[in-house]
């Protein structure tokens, strides 16, 4: 799966890709790759800001339920609620915003929700970022897979801590998706697969490795090392070798 980060809806421009109408990006990355595409919805209010930044949250990218019906129809198959640095995306906010997408378009996409780090939260740090009873209320709100972090990626968010929260993901039926959201992306290929081993370890289906290598996507050898680790050389090169357009 490509999971596309700070993509608008209202502007769906991605640098690079051949030209095909605005309302037909998504469906071109999925011809291209072969691959369900997801993109992050933040459940957040535009803040002020005299300081350019690409974090910058726009319409397009606010969880609204119109946001979430557009990028149904342009063929997202996965819908992230979550948030970005500094936004200020609390956990509430996430659960409001699930209900009312769930109710909108739960039959059309998956829906995923959680943080990868604080987003700008500082009471929700550490192990606060996300807790059993978060879990419980975002699957009982209507999420189908539950975001958290890798262990080792945010402080005290432990291989063992992780195990746990999976575990009660499981038991609610819900899948579960470890991330890589701290930069760390861009570490040495040593620590990507501790990291990788780790997320395997705690039981996640789902493994999440973020943008921040060179800006916009992770490493290249990092994605590998990473994928290396958990299904080895075999599955690897055959997915890298894959082509739909072969």
């Amino acid at each position: 799966m490509s999971k596309l980060n700070i993509f608008d809806v209202n502007q769906p421009v991605i640098q690079g890709l051949p030209h095909v109408s605005p309302e037909d990006t998504i469906r071109e990355v999925k011809r291209l790759t072969g691959r369900m595409v997801a993109i992050n919805l933040e459940p957040a209010t535009i803040k002020n800001n005299d300081e350019e930044s690409v974090w910058n949250l726009t319409t397009g990218r606010q969880a609204t339920v119109e946001n979430a019906r557009k990028a149904a129809d342009m063929g997202v198959d996965m819908i992230v609620l979550t948030g970005n640095p500094g936004v200020g995306v609390d956990n509430e906010a996430i659960m409001q915003a699930l209900s009312e997408l769930k109710d909108a378009v739960g039959d059309r996409v998956i829906l995923t929700a959680g943080k990868m780090h604080a987003s700008g939260i500082v009471s929700e740090t550490g192990e606060k970022i996300l807790t059993e009873k978060d879990i419980v209320d975002f699957i009982d709100a209507g999420a189908d897979v539950i975001l958290l972090p890798a262990p080792g990626t945010v402080p005290g968010i432990t291989m063992e801590y992780a195990s746990k929260l999976i575990k009660k993901a499981h038991e609610k039926g819900a899948l579960t998706m470890t991330t890589i959201g701290t930069s760390q992306e861009g570490a040495d290929e040593d620590t990507i697969r501790q990291i990788a081993l780790m997320c395997k370890m705690a039981g996640a289906d789902i493994h999440h490795i973020g943008d921040s290598g060179y800006m916009g996507m992770a490493l290249p050898e990092n994605i590998t090392a990473y994928s290396v680790a958990i299904r080895g050389k075999r599955h690897t090169y055959r997915r890298m070798a894959m082509s739909l357009l072969r």
